[in-house]
């Protein structure tokens, strides 16, 4: 019998000297990851969890079911830069131009925070679908239009389609089925906001801001007509300081943002200000590729026009202001 006892006493001694051990701990419905440094063990009420599985269509979920979760949700819009749009190739008026594409401006990193990568040979492709630039789309809370729940960069084709990095697709945001305010920016043109939630799920919404007929954007003359195709309105240019508010003189005006961009090129060592600084420029208001405050083709005369365009100012000031719509 002794012997008996010693050998119970011995076993349980050996099991917690060298045996594996986690902690109880209550695991939630939503499921618990519990470790000990050695094994880490994923939980649901009352079974192991099961990876999601999806092709980007059809979602496979194993496991605890945890109400009607989407793992992706998908996007095709539609929006049209004024500046690229602005004095069309001869031929191709419903098209944005593609000048940065071509001289080899746009980089493969985005210029936006989330610093997304898209591979060089998506600037390779032209004609309707080839690349005007990098933009960036918000998804936002459809009790609170002010909070962005999902943003990310994408690219933007001739045609206004709004592009994953691919080049191609549309976009995925991993997020529930749901209704959302989407929101579109640009480095240098206002940004614009749909004026009512948008049902997005795993089915490809389109979702078209550049349509005059059929407008479907936030605020008061949130985008303009000046210089377009018929049918078509397009994000105002000119924001190259990035305040959100279109000025051409007075308390926060853009254009001396191009006029110090060109003085403070180390290659206009003369000072002019009809120096061109080439490249992707946020100061290049029209999108051709050249940055010029005067002279033979300057930007700083289209955030006059914009100005002055504007059905609100009524006595024709150069001071006048165009604030961005998109609620903050």
């Amino acid at each position: 019998m002794k012997n008996k006892i010693f050998s119970i006493i011995f076993c349980f001694a050996f099991y917690l000297g060298f045996g594996q051990s986690i902690e109880r701990q209550v695991i939630g419905s939503a499921g618990e990851t519990l470790t000990n440094g050695s094994v880490q063990l994923d939980f649901t009420v009352g079974e192991l969890v099961v990876s999601t599985i999806t092709d980007g269509t059809t979602t496979l979920t194993q496991g605890f079911h945890q109400g009607e979760i989407q793992l992706l949700i998908n996007l095709s819009a539609v929006a049209y830069l004024q500046g690229a749009a602005l004095n069309p190739n001869s031929g191709e008026d419903t098209l944005m131009r593609d000048d940065l594409r071509v001289a080899n401006y746009i980089p493969t990193t985005s210029p936006y925070t989330d610093n997304l990568v898209c591979n060089s040979s998506v600037f390779t492709v032209t004609g309707v679908n080839a690349i005007v630039d990098w933009i960036w789309i918000e998804l936002r809370d459809a009790t609170t239009n002010t909070t962005i729940l999902y943003s990310q960069s994408a690219l933007l084709q001739r045609d206004g389609d709004v592009v994953a990095i691919d080049g191609v697709s549309p976009l995925s945001f991993t997020a529930a089925s749901d209704n959302y305010y989407i929101a579109i920016k640009h480095r240098n043109h206002l940004g614009i906001m749909s004026a009512s939630t948008i049902a997005l799920s795993e089915t490809t919404t389109v979702v078209n801001f550049s349509d005059s007929a059929s407008q479907i954007t936030y605020g008061t003359e949130a985008q303009t007509t000046l210089g377009m195709t018929d049918g078509v309105v397009a994000m105002w240019s000119g924001d190259v300081n990035g305040d959100s508010v279109l000025q051409y003189t007075g308390a926060t005006p853009d254009t001396p943002s191009i006029l110090s961009n060109a003085l403070n090129d180390s290659g206009n060592f003369l000072n002019l200000p009809t120096y061109v600084v080439v490249g992707y420029n946020v100061n290049d208001v029209d999108m051709n590729g050249g940055a010029q405050y005067t002279g033979a083709t300057p930007d700083a005369p289209y955030i006059l026009q914009n100005t002055l365009s504007h059905s609100g100012n009524f006595l024709n000031l150069s001071t006048y202001s165009i604030i961005e719509q998109i609620p903050q």
